[in-house]
């Protein structure tokens, strides 16, 4: 079951998690990208956009 809450600027994501990091979004042609490792091709995963 997911669970994502969010309570006064805090995030509380209750589900399996295997690894967390952080990357920096990279132009790419006329979009953008965030680079993953390989073995996380095809796997879900969150992308949450903080203000500066």
């Amino acid at each position: 079951m997911r669970t994502i809450q969010t309570r006064k600027g805090d995030l509380i994501i209750k589900e399996k998690v295997e690894c967390l990091y952080e990357r920096t979004i990279t132009p790419f042609g006329n979009s953008a990208k965030i680079d993953a490792q390989k073995k996380y091709i095809g796997r879900r995963a969150y992308v949450i956009i903080l203000k500066d």
